[in-house]
């Protein structure tokens, strides 16, 4: 059986690092959606006082938050799939969007559970908030080796306007392997997440068989 195709920094670097051109935003809110979010979730937080965020991607290596501990975690009834989209700015561009990863309904997922400090706790959320999509992250029981936890997570509904579902696993690929924004590629996204999971000794089928195909597509571009 042939080995498969590892993604490698020397594969990524043959992307353009990034674009200049900002393409359009996908989508804004009112700012009143953060402070509204950030109170409905401070009200709901378990009765510890505890506030956990299970982490599937960039969070895992930029957590964007004081963060005071982290555990590996696994939360059932949700998986990854890169179908939010499409990002034409900050992965992606116009002529070629990208495909953010977020945690749809199905499945499994293992990720990083990671609780925010407690220092001004209100006012690190809504940052978080206001960093990501503006959707109100969904409530998810995660299992980590100290015990079970409540966590918020990062959700898209397959119903949203916004969530890119249908694509096969080469499709998506093809998406990831050439989209590059303002802020990197999808590929060099892609890469940071697998190694920083493999780190904490955590490896999701899905992102090995998008690291494969994502992969071979690189090994096609020219060496930079």
């Amino acid at each position: 059986m042939a080995r498969k195709a590892r993604l490698t920094r020397e594969l990524v670097d043959r992307l353009p690092q990034k674009v200049e051109d900002q393409g359009p935003i996908a989508w804004s809110v009112d700012d009143s959606h953060y402070p509204r979010t950030t109170a409905e979730l401070i009200s709901e937080m378990p009765a510890d006082g505890k506030l956990w965020v299970f982490a599937i991607g960039s969070l895992i290596w930029n957590p964007r938050m004081p963060v005071a501990e982290t555990r590996p975690a696994v939360v059932r009834g949700w998986r990854r799939s890169f179908c939010l989209g499409p990002d034409e700015r900050y992965r992606g561009n116009p002529a070629a969007p990208g495909l953010m990863l977020s945690l749809v309904r199905g499945g499994q997922a293992r990720g990083v559970a990671l609780r925010m400090a407690a220092d001004d706790l209100a006012c690190s959320l809504e940052a978080l908030l206001r960093k990501e999509p503006p959707l109100k992250p969904s409530w998810v029981r995660a299992k980590t080796p100290e015990g079970p936890i409540s966590a918020i997570a990062f959700t898209l509904p397959l119903d949203h306007a916004r969530c890119v579902e249908g694509l096969c696993e080469t499709e998506v690929a093809d998406r990831l392997a050439c989209a590059v924004g303002t802020i990197g590629s999808m590929a060099d996204y892609l890469l940071n997440t697998v190694s920083h999971l493999a780190e904490a000794g955590i490896r999701d089928r899905y992102l090995s068989r998008m690291e494969a195909l994502v992969a071979e597509r690189l090994q096609r571009l020219p060496p930079t």
